[in-house]
């Protein structure tokens, strides 16, 4: 038989996949001999299992009786003992860190008679009652479902009848009456008794954290993640050790960088005789780490060799908790530490510049999208004014949002389009979905390890909390301030992560140092320096060209600055819209060839003042045009306000307007049902006359004005839509003659590559065919995902994609990310066979998607030679190209 359950002896890191990452790495920290209290692991095969069944598998509990003989022996007392009881901790641990998302029971063992052994043992009574009304809490809402804020409103009102301001100034006495309080509630939702018996208390436990996995919150939390929903969860089973005995104990959190600017040092929270889940809650405000060292110096030198320790072994930021029972330092966790991106792109430079890594293992190591996150504004901060409060900057960024007080009243107002702040005195799992709807998280109480900080830095959301000035009164729906400023929910704040202040109304912005470096090129601060070396090194290695989707000089230019190397994706139509609108319009309407060509020569000028300042600023680099591509009637005016108007006029007896009339019999002749799927694109060019010719003389034109003012301009003209090779065939035999005919007037010779766009299924399953025409192909993915699905997407991600996302369907929207088994799976077909027709043939991606991080390396992996997008994106994308490129080699090599 397979076993279930491992020793932290038995383990290391590289078993994270069976042991889950909490227990992979109190394996590896029990191999390099720190102290960590013996334990054993119950694996992540075993809860798959559990979860395929709805049972328990066959053996598991016997293997866990002989693992905890063997803790019970080394201890030399047993479980629930009662003169001396071993107690043990259980806990979830997923393979990915999923920070406070599932379940943790403390204190199995303690039962009624335990109780009073482990009083006597401990020479603390109120020690013992504390540690016992923890466990019947946890158990009671995690194993027996009691809903957790019943616990905690007896706990409330308890406090505010002793008047103690929190749970340490409640006396032994008030613990018993506590305990037995919970026990009560516990029987009267439940029917069922807390459970006397230790081995009964373990197994349930297992269990249950078994069934957290499918919880509510951990679904959502994988979701947003993008983690599998089939990897399931390790349990660690772990002698306790005591944060709660007294002044001389205590728990925290360290981290061996600053986990929100990535600066080097000791930062983190420490909790004086407290628990572990005391720090993480935020329901008592921490004490910088650092004051360890006046409370207790040898466990504070201690912490700091271990720390070192682990961040040379794991070559990292190392997230670390800890616990001092009586003096003596207890290693509970480790494991490489979330982060904001700005610590990101700062901590791989360090850890590169100390020697601990490669500069390739650094770029690995970052990402796209905590770039573009970089790249958002911040606020001004010579126009904040007064801050309403201050807190710990937990999570850099700006973020602008009205107040609002739980989850629920978060999710309902960003679902109707509102930005929100969620403001909590502390948050718990049950907040996840309102953090998610939220732009900024606001806490009272709590600090940078708190809930809400982790889980915030996680999802790259701005946080301030443990702003204890505020006095946050969620039942009433209000915050109040030292000053006695009242802020009632619905009103409009301002949420500074990065300086922990926040701002009455929406304060202004100014764009980032990191902006301002790809704009400027000036460098500011340490996070713009380490984003200019990975961005330097991503375009060192980096195989796929990164382009830009631009339609105007001014977006050519941006995207040149942000190292664009062409433009991917000219889009046409969007240069006939204003004052133009009215010669498409005339060109619609004409009743003959010679009106139809008098309003085209009317545009052609036009086009080609467009043309030719695009190629002015991308001169040197190649500028992909697409042909005109929307259907017409998009140019017409709206149908039904014709409609009224000469029906108003015919109901006057009057006779309507002739041009209304005209119009209007154009808009019903041209009325399609399916827009998307009608006259546009190729299509166009081939049933409107002289549409393509002036459009390619345009193009052909701006060249020739480009090089005799000494430029080098690199047009190439790229026909959307096409389904068939012959329709490509005939509009590229147009665009020959005319480049042929404008070098002939001219006398400089044009020659533009004539490509398309591969956007539709029967493109993509003939490219062979298309490529013996074709000179190059971009993938339109927009509309390949639309075509390949049957979606039309701003119709369908309204209906119905969140209830498809819920359900699984998808794990991220397909327009978002390249859908690799249907669209991905046709991109590589039209490689393939494209370039078989027509060896060395160009293609690249021009869809949103070629921005997308992920998608990159797919583009990257299929062999593309390009991705092009938006030129806010192109940072990113020569990112992601970088790495893509890392991903097929070993980063470890020394460069």
């Amino acid at each position: 038989m397979v076993p279930y359950v491992y020793d932290f002896s038995a383990g290391g890191r590289e078993l994270a996949d069976l042991l889950g990452g909490k227990g992979a790495n109190l394996a590896e920290m029990t191999r390099l001999g720190l102290p960590v209290p013996p334990g054993f692991i119950v694996s992540t095969e075993a809860c798959r299992e559990f979860l395929r069944t709805g049972t328990e598998p066959e053996g598991l509990f016997q293997e866990v009786s002989r693992h905890l003989s063997a803790i019970e022996a080394g201890a030399g007392r047993r479980l629930g003992q009662p003169d001396d009881p071993l107690l043990v901790s259980v806990r979830s641990g997923a393979r990915f860190s999923m920070p406070g998302m599932m379940e943790t029971v403390l204190d199995i063992g303690l039962n009624d008679d335990s109780v009073t052994g482990l009083a006597k043992v401990s020479g603390s009574e109120r020690f013992a009652w504390d540690s016992y009304r923890r466990l019947v809490q946890m158990f009671g809402s995690t194993v027996m479902g009691v809903d957790g804020e019943l616990f905690d409103r007896l706990l409330t009102e308890l406090k505010e009848r002793r008047g103690a301001p929190d749970d340490v100034h409640l006396e032994a006495a008030d613990l018993t009456d506590l305990v037995e309080a919970y026990k009560r509630l516990i029987h009267e939702r439940t029917g069922d008794h807390f459970p006397q018996s230790p081995a009964e208390q373990l197994r349930r436990a297992v269990l249950a954290v078994f069934r957290s996995w499918n919880g509510e919150r951990a679904r959502l939390y994988r979701r947003r993640e993008h983690i599998p929903d089939d990897l399931g969860t390790a349990v660690t089973v772990q002698r306790m050790v005591y944060g709660n005995l007294g002044t001389d104990s205590g728990s925290g959190v360290a981290f061996t960088r600053d986990p929100a600017t990535g600066l080097p040092g000791l930062y983190g929270d420490y909790l004086p005789n407290a628990q572990g889940e005391d720090v993480v809650a935020g329901i008592r405000n921490t004490v910088p780490l650092a004051e360890l060292e006046q409370l207790d110096p040898e466990s504070y030198h201690r912490l700091r060799d271990h720390m070192d320790t682990l961040e040379r072994h794991y070559r990292d930021l190392c997230d670390i908790e800890f616990t001092i029972e009586r003096g003596t330092l207890w290693m509970l966790q480790t494991r490489v530490g979330k982060r904001t991106a700005e610590a990101a792109f700062v901590i791989a430079a360090q850890l590169a510049d100390e020697k601990l890594i490669t500069e390739r293992e650094g770029l690995a190591r970052v990402g796209g999208d905590g770039l573009a996150r970089l790249m958002f504004p911040r606020f001004d901060a010579a126009a904040t004014g007064a801050p309403l409060a201050r807190g710990i900057a937990a999570s850099p960024g700006a973020a602008v949002g009205a107040v609002v007080f739980d989850s629920a009243e978060a999710a309902r107002r960003a679902a109707a389009g509102e930005k929100v702040v969620l403001v909590r005195q502390e948050t718990t799992p049950d907040d996840l979905p309102g953090m998610v709807a939220a732009q900024a998280v606001l806490t009272s109480r709590g600090g940078k390890t708190s809930h809400a900080a982790v889980v915030a830095r996680g999802m790259g959301k701005v946080c301030v909390c443990g702003a204890e000035e505020l006095a946050v009164d969620t039942a009433a729906r209000r915050f109040t301030t030292r000053t006695g400023t009242v802020v009632e929910e619905g009103t409009v704040i301002s949420v500074d992560g990065s300086a922990g202040a926040v701002y009455a109304g929406a304060a202004p912005l100014v764009d980032s140092e990191v902006m301002r470096y790809l704009e400027t090129g000036e460098r500011s601060t340490g996070a713009v320096d380490a984003v200019a070396s990975a961005l330097r090194l991503a375009d060192e290695v980096r195989r796929l060209e990164v382009r830009a989707n631009a339609d105007t000089p001014e977006d050519a230019a941006r995207a040149r600055r942000f190292g664009a190397q062409g433009i991917g994706l000219c889009r046409t139509e969007h240069m006939f819209l204003g004052e133009r609108r009215a010669l498409v319009e005339e060109m619609i309407l004409a009743g003959d060839d010679v009106a139809r060509d008098r309003a085209l020569g009317a545009l052609l000028p036009l086009q080609r003042q467009d043309f030719a300042g695009i190629l002015a600023a991308m001169d040197g680099l190649p500028v992909t045009i697409r042909l005109l591509d929307p259907p017409l009637h998009e140019f017409l005016p709206d149908a039904t306000e014709l409609a009224v108007r000469v029906g108003a006029a015919e109901a006057r007896g009057e006779r309507p307007d002739p041009h209304d009339a005209a119009v209007l019999a154009a808009v019903r002749r041209m009325h399609e049902e399916n827009p998307m799927l009608g006259l546009r694109g190729v299509r166009l060019g081939l049933v409107v006359p002289g549409l393509v010719a002036m459009q390619v003389r345009a193009i052909a034109e701006a060249v020739v004005e480009r090089r005799r003012a000494g430029g080098t301009p690199e047009a190439e003209i790229m026909v959307p839509l096409v389904g068939d090779v012959r329709e490509l065939r005939l509009v590229r035999d147009e665009v020959e003659r005319v480049l042929a005919a404008v070098s002939e007037e001219s006398g400089i010779d044009v020659r533009c590559p004539v490509g398309t766009m591969i956007e539709l299924p029967r493109a993509a399953l003939t490219a062979g065919r298309i490529a013996e025409v074709a000179e190059f192909f971009s993938f339109g993915t927009n509309d390949l995902t639309q075509t390949t699905w049957g979606f039309s997407r701003d119709d369908v991600e309204a209906a119905f994609f969140s209830a498809y996302l819920d359900k699984g369907v998808f794990a991220t929207s397909p327009f978002e990310t390249l859908d690799r088994e249907g669209v991905g799976r046709l991109v590589g077909i039209a490689v393939a066979e494209g370039r078989a027709a027509r060896p060395g043939l160009k293609i690249g991606v021009c869809g949103e998607h070629g921005g997308d991080p992920d998608s990159v390396h797919f583009f990257h992996g299929a062999g593309l030679d390009y991705v092009s997008c938006s030129p806010f994106r192109v940072p990113v994308a020569r990112l992601e190209a970088g790495r893509a490129a890392l991903a097929g080699e070993s980063v470890s090599d020394t460069r």
